[in-house]
């Protein structure tokens, strides 16, 4: 930890970091005086950038209530990694076949959606009727709820969410991607946000910004809500776990020798609320672009698509309500990228990596994230480096 701050009739904020931008440090000072934030504070991990209502690289623990939009709209998003059997020399030489083939297996962008039934993953029908019961009780959510996530379970989605093919120090190939609970997590995320501002209207309730709208427990709103993030999380993990099927088919369509999964895969949330136990009290813990990191858990800290990412193992630091960073977290806007950087920029730093290497993604250039080396040179108390990885291929849903 680098430093905690104190101030009068507000719980401490603890920074794993030296580099927060003061928008940042503004909006962690605001859930701090919430009355309803647990006696050990608010946590910001060492990727920590500003964020709509809270910033992102925070961990908030709260007594009794919880707050839709800190929790955000990307609900369940995270990590998934597998170690293959391969080697990179089992690798072609050109991996652009491979990129092109996860591209059309996957659909990729903002909207991306399998547009064939014969495409679309099975999926248990009791899981698509808890989403019809939360969208029959609540239809402000959006209609066709359903075909929405079956249309989309599977797919990736845009900005910084990517599909990677990596080496590690030893040359075993990993698969490696990011995605969450797409469309229909937004739709739940954004529907139960502006429930909570309706919320505090009606109870005259002033808030230092309107986006810490919060939902007490045991209140109607508060159950349906918690109901509806548990399934979008669960959606969140199946769509991963499909997209990581269809990329290592993909990979067979284009490597002539047999190969297993020698790693079971790791797995973790990093936009999420769950309840846990800390310093003896069941609290509501929100990771806002954090990871779990209890002692002994597997965790994934990924680089941007030119730089390095790590396999880490907690070590279950109570302070940081057992958590860590979720990746090297954003030192500029995406407007600000694309004005600093070039496409010529953009092909220079990542040199070696099969990927996009156009405007459709400049503003995922690697230099408008923090350094990652650093983010993980700031949290030697929170994790163990168990793999460092370099990627030689990435998909991304422009």
């Amino acid at each position: 930890m680098k430093k905690v701050i104190n101030e009068e009739g507000a719980r401490p904020i603890k920074i794993w970091t030296d580099d927060i931008e003061p928008e940042a440090l503004q909006q962690a000072k605001n859930l701090a005086r919430l009355p309803f934030i647990a006696a050990n504070g608010v946590a910001l991990m060492p990727d920590v950038h500003s964020g709509r209502g809270s910033t992102i690289g925070s961990v908030i623990a709260t007594d009794k209530a919880v707050i839709p939009a800190t929790v955000g709209v990307d609900l369940g998003c995270g990590m998934v990694a597998v170690r293959l059997s391969l080697k990179a020399s089992d690798l072609p030489d050109d991996l652009k076949a491979i990129r092109s083939q996860i591209e059309r297996d996957i659909p990729l962008g903002a909207g991306g959606a399998h547009q064939r039934d014969q495409d679309m993953p099975d999926v248990d029908p009791s899981f698509l009727m808890r989403l019809k019961m939360i969208g029959e009780k609540h239809p402000g959510i959006g209609k066709s709820l359903t075909t929405k996530a079956w249309k989309q379970l599977g797919s990736l989605g845009s900005g910084n969410h990517f599909i990677e093919v990596c080496l590690d120090a030893d040359q075993n190939v990993w698969v490696m991607l990011h995605s969450g609970s797409r469309g229909i997590g937004n739709m739940i995320g954004s529907y139960f946000i502006e429930r909570a501002k309706k919320a505090m209207k009606g109870w005259f309730i002033n808030l230092p910004d309107v986006d810490l709208a919060y939902l007490p427990e045991d209140t109607e709103d508060f159950n349906d809500y918690m109901a509806a993030v548990e399934w979008a999380q669960e959606y969140a993990l199946e769509n991963r776990r499909v997209m990581m099927e269809r990329t290592i088919a993909a990979l067979r369509r284009h490597i002539s020798i047999d190969f297993t999964v020698t790693q079971e895969a790791i797995q973790c949330h990093h936009n999420y609320v769950a309840r846990e136990n800390h310093f003896g009290r069941n609290l509501w813990i929100t990771r806002k672009g954090a990871i779990r990191a209890r002692e002994g858990d597997l965790g994934i800290i990924p680089g941007s698509m030119g730089q390095r990412s790590y396999i880490v193992r907690g070590k279950g630091e109570l302070q940081s309500y057992c958590s860590c960073s979720h990746g090297a977290g954003r030192r500029m806007s995406r407007t600000a990228a694309r004005k600093r950087f070039t496409v010529a920029d953009l092909q220079a730093q990542t040199d070696g990596v099969e990927c996009l290497k156009d405007d459709s993604v400049l503003d995922e250039i690697p230099g408008a994230y923090k350094n990652i080396d650093e983010v993980m040179a700031n949290q030697t108390d929170l994790v163990e480096v168990v793999a460092v990885l370099k990627q030689v291929l990435c998909v991304k849903g422009a």
